[in-house]
């Protein structure tokens, strides 16, 4: 298990060499195209142990892994927003699940050992400065806020009017935390994201919603982050103004969460367990690969083809539409 082709989000591929794989290819597209195992391999100009096709919250944009003679990967990060995600899954050897109270989802053909919830993470090289910034805002979010995410405006409006030093912006977040005294995360569908893992993998102090999807297995409420009920702004509020107040306990989450973050949550932890799950496939890999191929005409009848067909329904690209046509058939 030596030669990896990685297709769409990098996420934590670059640090997939450092765990023993001897060729790695990424290909991270900004034009939507499609995809085959032959282009996969004339692009990266070897023949693949494994192919991992992560999230980029667009369309099926590889086709025919059903076939693939390869051990296959699907990283689904977005699932909180594509319900076609876990359809698409069943026909890859292993799922990589970001949302953890998403699993039974996306269990069909593939069983729960064939899902391995794989958390957000922060990348290795977003730490805190060795010199200490000089905080430009009390409290920052840094995000998107449009006609795509009401819950967010309305919340961050809200918020807004009980604590006028809140600044909203979208940008790099990389050089914008650092500077806030406070970090605001919220998540727009209760989805656990990266903004919490990278707010702390920057040593800041973070203020965060109340969710699900395995938060609260990762990280505690008072003592990496401090929590407030989505749906009560005023309660972020509240915390907000608790760590302006108090130093101490603002330099306490702050310690705490880049701690947790260190010990368990970069982009190198993620790639050496993801290498250690492969491994552990290696010796049925053969079995594994004939076994999917074997079924690959039922894959398709019972999970591939409903999704092909709606996304053939939405391609103004006649030459797209037929090659979602084909691959349902």
């Amino acid at each position: 298990m030596q030669n990896i082709i990685w297709i769409g989000n990098p996420f934590f591929v670059n640090k997939l060499a450092d765990c023993g794989w001897k060729k790695v290819f990424t290909h991270n597209f900004q034009n939507f195209t499609l995809f085959t195992y032959e282009d996969l391999v004339r692009l990266a100009g070897f023949t693949p142990d494994v192919v991992v096709v992560a999230d980029k919250s667009m369309p099926p944009f590889v086709l025919g892994v059903e076939d693939f003679p390869c051990l296959t990967v699907f990283y689904a990060v977005d699932s909180h927003l594509q319900s076609w995600y876990p359809y698409y899954a069943q026909g890859f050897d292993l799922c990589l699940l970001s949302l953890k109270d998403h699993q039974s989802l996306f269990q069909g053909r593939l069983k729960a050992c064939d899902i391995l919830w794989s958390p957000p993470f922060a990348q290795d090289a977003f730490r805190p400065k060795d010199k200490a910034e000089t905080k430009c805002w009390d409290c920052l979010f840094v995000g998107r806020v449009n006609q795509t995410t009401p819950k967010r405006r309305v919340f961050l409006e809200t918020l807004g009017k009980l604590l006028p030093g809140l600044h909203v912006v979208f940008g790099d977040f990389v050089q914008l935390f650092p500077k806030a005294r406070v970090v605001l995360n919220y998540c727009e569908h209760g989805d656990l994201n990266f903004r919490v893992f990278e707010a702390l993998g920057l040593g800041c102090a973070l203020v965060t919603p109340r969710i699900a999807n395995g938060q609260s297995d990762l990280f505690q409420d008072g003592e990496e982050m401090l929590c407030f009920d989505p749906e009560k702004p005023e309660e972020a509020f509240a915390g907000i103004q608790r760590l302006l107040n108090d130093t101490a306990l603002c330099r306490h989450l702050e310690e705490k969460g880049l701690e947790a973050i260190d010990r368990a949550h970069r982009a190198s932890h993620r790639a050496k367990t993801f290498t250690e799950k492969l491994q552990s496939l290696a010796p049925q890999a053969a079995e594994i690969i004939a076994q999917r191929q074997a079924e690959a005409s039922k894959i398709r009848q019972t999970y591939l083809k409903l999704p092909y067909l709606l996304w053939a329904n939405e391609m103004a690209d006649p030459a797209m539409k037929a090659s979602y046509l084909a691959a349902a058939r």
